[in-house]
Parts: C-alpha cells; structure tokens; sequence
C-alpha cells in the first residue's frame, strides 16, 4: 500500500461548531427547528436534506443560502486542524496522498490557509464527481488521478458515509477522531494524532502491523 486518501471535515480539520452555526442560521431564516434540520444534515447531502426538513421549498434556493453562509463561514469562522493533521501532510510525498471531500474546493483551500495545511496537489471536491458519498466514486476518481490501483490505496475517515465510501470503492479504511470504531474500518484510531506514524509507515513502505492500535 503506498497511497493515502483523506478526508477533511472531521479528519483533519475540526469544523463541527462550524456546520453547526451554519445549519443553524439557515434553519432560522426558514423557520425551522436547528436542532432537527442539523440532526437531518449530518447523515444526508443538502438536496436530500432540504426533501425532508423543508419539502415545500425550493432546493435551489434553499441550497444557494447554504453556499452563501458556508463560503461566509470560511472567510470569517475559526478553524482548528486535528493535532497531528501538519506534521502527517508536510510528510507526505507528493503523488502519494489526495484529500476527497464532500465540500467544494475553494473552501477546502480556503481552511486549509487558514489553518496552515498543505494543501494537496490532488483534491476530489463534491464538483469532481455527480455522486459523492457514500457513493465509491470520489475515492475511485482520486485514485486514478494518483495512478494508483485501488488495492494499493489506505483511505483515512471519521464518517460513516466516507467509511462505506472507501470499503465499496474496494480500499483499507482507518478511521480516526471517534471514541468508538465506526462500523465496517479495518482499524480504529481515538485520534488523528495516534493515527499519523502508522499513516507514514503505509507509505514509506515499513510495516506498521506491530503499532498498537490507540
């Protein structure tokens, strides 16, 4: 295995306060219940989230106020990256790692300056494919940009979407930053941080079976 597909939002950049006080203004600007339009929100994309909490709306409009707060948010929100998230990034060789997100890329670029990652060479954001995750598509798309077979590629998630995401498009899958192992991940790590010199081992080519999982 030499190649390593990451996820962002709860990976390597802390932004659940974040996606909570977006939900919310656009919960409170249709009359809506935040906490249920949020609990909706974590567990479907937006288009399916507005069929269930506001199914008399427009989803194009509803959708163009969620960009409008988010691209607001990325511009003045504080953002914290996961500790370990610099140290695993600047390590990385280039053509060996991407970033596969369900955002789009100028914001994922936009939290990475503001967090001072690097920011990747290869980036699968939700305009790079028509159907994100769990759809194995966004993972299979950034391994072929890597040239990099399936098999050879270690996915790293905190989500069950991304998890199902990478165990379809045929991947190992770690998952990290979740007190409990999500279902289907091959190993589970508490945190980011316990997770990075196993990561680099994957790719350096060393075994990493003889880590303890943390």
């Amino acid at each position: 295995m030499q190649y390593v597909l990451l996820d962002v939002d709860g990976t390597l950049i802390d932004a659940v306060d974040n996606q909570r006080r977006v939900w919310r203004t656009w919960s409170r600007r249709h009359g809506l219940d935040a906490d249920e339009v949020y609990r909706v929100a974590v567990r479907t994309r937006p288009l399916e989230t507005f069929a269930e909490v506001a199914p008399g709306r427009d989803p194009q409009q509803c959708l163009a106020l969620l960009h409008e707060l988010e691209d607001e948010d990325v511009r003045s929100g504080t953002y914290a990256a996961f500790d370990g998230a610099a140290e695993l990034l600047d390590s990385l060789h280039p053509g060996t790692w991407a970033v596969v997100t369900s955002n789009y890329a100028h914001r994922v670029r936009g939290r990475f300056a503001r967090t001072g990652l690097r920011v990747p060479e290869v980036l699968v954001d939700a305009a790079a494919v028509e159907e994100g995750k769990p759809s194995p598509v966004p993972y299979l798309r950034a391994a072929a940009l890597l040239g990099a077979a399936p098999e050879d590629c270690l996915v790293v998630e905190d989500a069950p979407s991304g998890v199902r995401s990478g165990l379809d498009a045929g991947m190992t899958v770690w998952g990290v930053n979740t007190p409990a192992a999500v279902d289907g991940v091959h190993r589970h790590f508490a945190t980011l941080r316990a997770a990075v010199r196993e990561i680099l081992a994957v790719t350096s080519g060393r075994d990493a079976s003889d880590a303890s999982d943390r």
